[in-house]
């Protein structure tokens, strides 16, 4: 292989650690023929991929590279697996592959050619992955990654060991934080800087606002063919969302601040919804499986919305937001007619320590979700419970 590929490979496995691993890790195929890791820029998925190779480096041969390195301006993909194959590698891993032209015809080329060679690949601009993916369904299974979860941050910035929670059990007040008293210090810094794996970084809100930058301003305009200027609009409406009561989105006013027609606002929604930017809550009227009407929209995470919305941030919005970020990645989420939300049948009521019962008089399972609170009773769980689903 090219010497350059290679020390930038060592280079990166260098500061590389393998003490604490993400969620993902175990779940991932990683023996399959072909595979995507997918998920927001700044999740750690390269990291969990170098992971893996320092693991099994000295059983097999494996490499890895990245799309967006110099040396494939004038080298492609294909010629670089080919050399692989004929070295006698067993399995390649390629980072950013959204950043290469022609990605998925290339990696549908190498599997037609290559029964021999795994291919994992990871891309942080999910727009241009879901766009190629088209070639791809039928060869390669893909795998998507969020952020951390207040589970995943005390054991990474903390060294607290804490397994994971079923929703029943979480419902039904199992969680517990061995040797930690009070969790609602921990869950406060969490939900300002936790959520991403460079959360103990100096330079935190600046690597969280390129994250933002470079999603709005770069990958979805690119993905959706609009001018620089409509992503800069955008990026304005994360911070409207940041500072609102929970964010329900009235099309009209939204294409006037934006500055576009109404009609193209549905689209950037979900430009941005599947660019990890925002996430949009829907009610159950085209089924479960995300094709209802949106009821309201949140910013994809709480670091986001403390980030962007500054003194103005709403304390709902954050509850709200914590909730649904932390609860969706394990299971379906929708709309409650009654409440906040409903999961399985289940209505949960988010709110702070002096939340009532009363919404939840017509609910035949219902459960209130109380912020400030150390420890449930009865129906009434903690918001800081939720963050263990995974």
């Amino acid at each position: 292989m090219d010497i350059s590929l290679t020390e930038y490979m060592e280079g990166q496995l260098k500061q590389t650690t393998s003490t604490f691993h993400r969620y993902m890790y175990d779940k991932i195929s990683w023996e399959s023929r072909m595979f995507g890791l997918v998920g927001p820029r700044g999740v750690g998925k390269s990291t969990m991929v170098l992971q893996y190779i320092k693991v099994h480096r000295d059983s097999r041969r494996l490499f890895y590279i990245s799309a967006d390195h110099l040396y494939f301006s004038s080298h492609t993909i294909v010629e670089t697996v080919d050399e692989f194959a004929k070295e006698g590698g067993e399995q390649i891993f390629i980072d950013e592959i959204h950043k290469y032209e022609n990605w998925s015809r290339e990696l549908k080329q190498i599997y037609d050619t290559h029964p021999d060679v795994k291919v994992g690949f990871t891309g942080s601009s999910v727009l241009d992955i879901y766009k190629g993916f088209a070639d791809l369904s039928r060869r390669a299974p893909i795998f998507m990654m969020q952020g951390l979860s207040f589970r995943e941050y005390l054991q990474l910035f903390h060294n607290i060991q804490v397994p994971v929670f079923s929703l029943a059990e979480v419902v039904n007040l199992k969680v517990k934080i061995a040797d930690v008293s009070h969790p609602l210090p921990l869950f406060r810094n969490y939900l300002q800087k936790g959520y991403y794996p460079f959360a103990g970084d100096t330079d935190f809100e600046l690597r969280l606002r390129q994250v933002i930058n470079q999603t709005m301003e770069v990958d979805i305009p690119q993905y959706a063919n609009m001018n620089a200027s409509t992503g800069r609009k955008l990026k304005k409406l994360l911070s409207v969302i940041a500072k609102s009561v929970p964010f329900k989105p009235v099309m009209d006013s939204l294409a006037t601040v934006v500055g576009v027609s109404r009609n193209v606002l549905p689209d950037y929604f979900l430009y941005m919804e599947q660019a990890g930017m925002i996430g949009q809550l829907r009610d159950d009227t085209g089924g479960i499986r995300g094709i209802g009407k949106v009821e309201k929209v949140y910013l994809d995470n709480t670091n986001m919305a403390y980030l962007l919305g500054d003194n103005a941030t709403d304390t709902g919005n954050i509850r709200e937001t914590f909730f649904y970020n932390q609860t969706r990645v394990v299971t379906d989420v929708i709309n409650s007619r009654i409440s906040d939300f409903e999961i399985d049948g289940k209505t949960f009521e988010v709110g702070g320590k002096k939340k009532g019962n009363k919404q939840l008089s017509d609910a035949k399972e219902g459960y209130i979700v109380k912020d400030d609170i150390e420890y449930g009773s009865g129906n009434i769980i903690p918001l800081w419970a939720f963050g263990f689903l995974y």
